[in-house]
């Protein structure tokens, strides 16, 4: 009996190892160790909007089924405007795309002719494939525990004006929030500054530090996006760059055609004039945050790092991945390893934000492992 045991538990660690994901939100591969169909998996590995798609996405869904018919417009006119008009910008600095995934292919195109790119570690995984992908000099700066890069001074007397950076705030997966002033000064620096927001609506506009408004008046200066996060759209792939048109003008013509379909489309127009769900998810998440953080920090062992993000970076004294091998098996609950940020390894796991009463059922069943 004993050894039929320890087979099946070795059988489970390699599936678990087997193709282990490097992104969050993958419910098969949870599916395939927990035994069950994807949709009983309760995910804490994506953050995405727990409230659901707004009804103003779903009814512009249906409203422009007929446009399968169709090819979308090649210049998403309609969308870039809607975009432009929320930014207060004007739509030739806009640029529709098949989520950030698909702009960050061309962001390092971009960064593929300097010198090198500077990276703060740990660093979005999907970073490396699009700057592998052009060949291009990656230069590593860790973030100390304290999440910021420490010698501000010395950082920047080691990189001149042929190089680029790329981060993203609030930064993935710390949540640390880089200020506007902070990142101010990058702008003189280094040749190219690429900023990805793609979890900076998650904050009320008063907190918000998004460089978007410096745009107009730095070339050199490029914003990601996107809009399937907060409006849980992922499945629909919907992301912007906002960029100079000369920039903007390049990459549309690297590109294939009709990369946003036109429902994406549709629903993107939809969802940037719901003010009514904004709201509504600023106020859910202060609260849900605050109390998944408070329930976090009273589990033996654990110590999440509080952040103003739709997620929480967690330190563990058990190793991350057997947290989650055993919340599959015995809950059903997927959180992130963190085993593919090598500098944080399975000395730590990342949960998303989700509704106070699935927050509630991860903290119960943390707790039970962890005693």
């Amino acid at each position: 009996m004993m050894l039929n045991n320890i087979n099946k538990s070795n059988l489970i660690d390699a599936q678990l190892n087997k193709n282990r994901p490097i992104h969050g939100g993958n419910r098969q591969w949870a599916a395939n160790i927990a035994k069950t169909a994807p949709e009983n998996i309760l995910d804490f590995s994506a953050s995405i909007n727990p409230l659901g798609m707004p009804q103003s996405a779903i009814a512009a869904i249906q409203s422009h089924l007929t446009d399968l018919s169709h090819y979308p417009d090649p210049e998403y006119t309609l969308l870039r405007e809607a975009i432009a008009h929320f930014h207060e910008l004007t739509s030739e600095y806009i640029l529709a795309g098949n989520g950030v995934a698909e702009l960050l292919t061309w962001v390092g195109r971009d960064l593929s002719q300097l010198e090198a790119t500077v990276l703060f570690t740990p660093a979005f995984t999907d970073y490396y494939r699009a700057l592998k992908a052009f060949d291009c000099k990656i230069e590593t700066y860790p973030l100390t525990p304290f999440f910021s890069i420490g010698d501000e001074s010395k950082f920047l007397l080691n990189n001149p004006q042929t190089k680029g950076i790329l981060i993203n705030n609030p930064h993935n997966p710390t949540g640390y929030l880089f200020t506007k002033d902070f990142l101010k000064p990058y702008l003189e620096k280094f040749a190219l500054v690429v900023i990805d927001e793609a979890f900076m609506d998650f904050l009320t506009p008063d907190k918000q530090q998004s460089l978007i408004d410096l745009v107009p008046l730095h070339p050199n200066l490029v914003i990601l996006r996107s809009l399937t996060k907060f409006y849980c759209l992922p499945g629909l792939r919907l992301g912007y760059a906002i960029a100079h048109p000369e920039r903007l003008a390049r990459w549309q013509a690297w590109r294939d055609p009709w990369c946003v379909n036109a429902l994406a489309e549709a629903a993107g127009i939809a969802v940037l004039g719901d003010r009514e769900f904004q709201q509504q998810t600023w106020t859910w998440l202060e609260g849900a945050r605050s109390q998944l953080f408070t329930g976090l920090a009273k589990i033996s062992g654990l110590t999440p790092l509080i952040n103003p993000a739709n997620y929480l970076l967690v330190k563990t004294e058990i190793a991350g991945s057997r947290l989650q091998k055993e919340l599959l098996q015995l809950d059903k609950i997927l959180i992130r390893d963190c085993l593919s940020f090598p500098e944080l390894g399975d000395r730590f796991f990342r949960v998303a934000v989700r509704l106070e009463n699935e927050n509630q059922r991860l903290l119960k069943a943390l707790s039970t492992l962890t005693t």
